[in-house]
């Protein structure tokens, strides 16, 4: 028996992966639908014309709960099977039922190093450190053919240890590795969270008001560090009911803050009321109430505050009289290409206008070149299939065994 695999897109950029892997008697199996990062919002049809659609697969493996990973599943068949880790699965099911679709599957999950059969495919999650919660490599076993399929990962988060125990012991006898190189070609920075807390810790202490920080609230590992630097400098997080309703939602996943913990409070803001109500997720608004405060508390004893931000929020942060000034500090805490499309250029006019001074405090969430050639160098596959990506063809020095596909173009393993 043969297998084949298909890159249907990232070849040549960065997000939107659609990987599928067959074999000669027609079952296969897709790793993440991911949408584009380019493409409108309003953009439907976004699934690669070579992905065959008429024909079954054993199942759609979701890596991680990023949309450039998972994007287009409303796109795919009703009856492919979704399988994702169980708090990766639980994210995406919050995001789209509260800002979306949430597409009517039978979620299956697997759990970090235990393998599981799906159709002729074995496949062992590895549990991998990455900007996103619950973020996974996989080994697809078929037909005496082992491929590994990095996902997304890095190796200077909170979870560097598992990337770093796989480098010590990986899978023997690779065939292929399909690797992410998001860094290839940038000077981006790959500094610890540990570092991250640090500066913000430093940064809250030198601020004489309040300081706002945008992030993702999915970026676990960053709320973890603005947190634990909130405890060393005896200011207190405010976050909105979104992030609140993620961190409850990841309780049981590992000890991480929550509404209820000290030092830490919920911004009840009257937009996200209205959506939560017209979910009918109104219970859960009554429940943080116990643990929240309204944005017009945020004006008083400011050098108590870090507030969490981004640009839909300042629309009821401002009514209540909240508003930087001189003695407020802000910091960005992603990737500051961000700050050039329009809710990035408002917020900064917002901060810049107030005379709020300005600190990127950020690090990527994928890993550093260096890094990456270490990882491909320890796993040592017969092939290195390039993925998520825009330099694989003008920064590959230092990676061995380099086997360059097209978009939509099948390689026989």
């Amino acid at each position: 028996m043969k297998v084949f695999l298909t890159v249907h897109r990232a070849t040549d950029q960065i997000g939107g992966n659609c990987i599928e892997i067959a074999c000669d008697d027609g079952e296969r199996i897709i790793l993440d639908v991911g949408r584009p990062l380019d493409a409108p919002k309003e953009a439907i049809g976004l699934l690669p014309r070579s992905l065959n659609l008429d024909d079954p697969v054993a199942g759609i493996l979701i890596s991680h709960p990023h949309q450039d990973h998972y994007g287009l599943l409303e796109e795919t068949p009703a009856n492919w099977p979704v399988y994702s880790g169980k708090s990766a699965g639980a994210l995406m099911h919050l995001t789209a039922s509260l800002f979306g679709t949430a597409p009517v599957r039978d979620y299956r999950h697997w759990q970090g190093g235990k393998p599981i059969q799906i159709g002729s495919f074995k496949v062992t999650p590895y549990l991998t450190d990455h900007s996103a919660f619950d973020a996974y490599m996989l080994l697809i076993e078929a037909a005496g053919k082992r491929i590994l399929y990095s996902g997304d990962f890095r190796v200077h988060g909170r979870k560097a240890k598992l990337v770093q125990n796989l480098m010590q012991s990986p899978p023997p006898d690779l065939d292929v590795l399909l690797m992410e190189g998001t860094n290839l070609g940038s000077n981006k920075a790959t500094d610890s969270e540990t570092d991250l807390e640090d500066d913000f810790a430093g940064l809250f202490r030198s601020t004489p008001g309040r300081v706002f920080i945008c992030w993702s609230a999915q970026n676990i590992d960053r709320t973890v560090s603005i947190y634990r630097a909130c405890l060393k400098s005896g200011r207190t997080l405010a976050v909105d009911l979104y992030t609140a309703e993620v961190l409850e939602l990841l309780a049981d996943a590992g000890r991480l803050p929550r509404a209820g913990w000290n030092n830490l409070k919920v911004v009840i803001t009257r937009s996200f009321v209205r959506l939560y109500k017209s979910k009918g997720r109104g219970d859960f608004v009554e429940r943080m109430a116990a643990h929240g405060v309204s944005a017009s508390r945020l004006v008083d004893d400011c050098s108590k505050w870090v507030i969490m931000i981004r640009p839909s929020l300042m629309r009821d942060m401002i009514p209540k009289g909240v508003v930087p000034n001189s003695n407020d500090g802000w910091s960005y805490s992603q990737w500051s290409g961000y700050l050039k499309q329009p809710d990035g250029v408002a917020l900064k006019a917002w901060f810049d206008q107030g005379g709020a001074k300005a600190t990127h405090i950020h690090t990527s969430g994928h890993a550093s070149v260096a890094n990456l050639q270490a990882f491909a160098a320890a796993m040592n596959p017969k092939a290195l299939v390039p993925i998520h990506g825009v330099a694989w063809d003008s920064d590959s020095d230092g990676f061995c065994n380099i086997v360059r596909l097209r978009d939509g173009e099948p390689l026989t393993v």
